[in-house]
């Protein structure tokens, strides 16, 4: 008959050749399980202790006697029997056990695995953000750092807008030129220095008149040629006017070409200092 001993030797062997890693809260797991299985067992072996311990008191009250009570052939099989079914009850019993111990700690084994593989993912992508979030910072600082003029992120949408609003339908050249009328104007003492204030002066721009520049919508193309102005990309020659002929007030272009030394002409854009 297996002894507890030997069964507890049976189960620890079992939870040892489970092939997974597993954390210090799955291994606490497990061997709550283990002792749950354990009592069972104990409980298990007090019961066939007893019925065994029936029949050896009955043999140790005869030993008292003055006769020795004749030991009947048939009862001696009968017991032999019954004790060959515990023993296979037992050993059933025992196989059971190990089959429910494993499916159990498998399961909750299981379990964590796939809880922890969540929390993983969660993990890589909080620290890919992070780092996606650094890279962009650092680009950002960069670019200030080399821009020809400073700026704040209120100057720099600012400026996206009125570049949109003034240049939006020209091409890249001519977004830039823009952009280089009004880096030279935050540059020059003529006119305020920095470009918010430059952009609202007073009668300066047409999109801040009418509105528009808070109604466009900035392009990435856009973007990349404002960019690449405050990196020092410059066709001005030192404008700091510009106009658009078809579309100004005869009062307006009378004045550009009466003060003003026209410098260049781009697509619709004609520019002065």
């Amino acid at each position: 008959m297996l002894t507890f001993f030997s069964f507890l030797q049976t189960v620890f062997h079992f939870v040892r050749s489970l092939a997974v890693k597993v954390t210090k809260k799955m291994y606490r797991t497990a061997v709550v399980l283990t002792t749950g299985l354990a009592v069972v067992t104990v409980v298990t072996f007090n019961s066939g202790s007893f019925g065994g311990g029936g029949r050896n008191a009955w043999q140790l009250s005869g030993d008292a006697g003055d006769e020795e009570e004749p030991q009947d052939a048939e009862s001696e099989e009968i017991d032999a029997n019954t004790e060959a079914k515990i023993q296979v009850g037992l050993t059933v019993s025992n196989e059971r056990g190990q089959q429910l111990l494993g499916s159990l700690v498998e399961k909750e084994v299981r379990s964590h695995m796939v809880q922890e593989a969540a929390e993983i993912e969660v993990v890589k992508k909080e620290v890919l953000m992070q780092a996606q979030e650094s890279e962009k910072e650092q680009r950002e600082k960069n670019k200030r750092e080399r821009a020809v003029i400073p700026y704040t992120d209120q100057d720099y949408e600012v400026f996206l807008r009125i570049v949109q609003a003034e240049a939006g339908i020209c091409d890249e050249k001519g977004k830039i030129l823009v952009a280089n009328v009004i880096i030279n104007r935050v540059k020059s003492p003529e006119f305020p220095d920095n470009i918010t204030d430059v952009v609202y002066q007073r009668r300066q721009f047409s999109p801040v008149s009418n509105g528009s520049i808070n109604r466009v919508k900035v392009t990435e193309e856009t973007i990349e040629c404002v960019d690449r102005a405050l990196a020092g990309e410059d066709y001005s020659q030192g404008a700091l006017y510009f106009m658009y002929r078809g579309g100004s007030q005869s009062n307006y272009v009378n004045w550009f070409d009466g003060q003003l030394t026209p410098v260049l002409v781009h697509e619709r854009h004609e520019f002065f200092k």
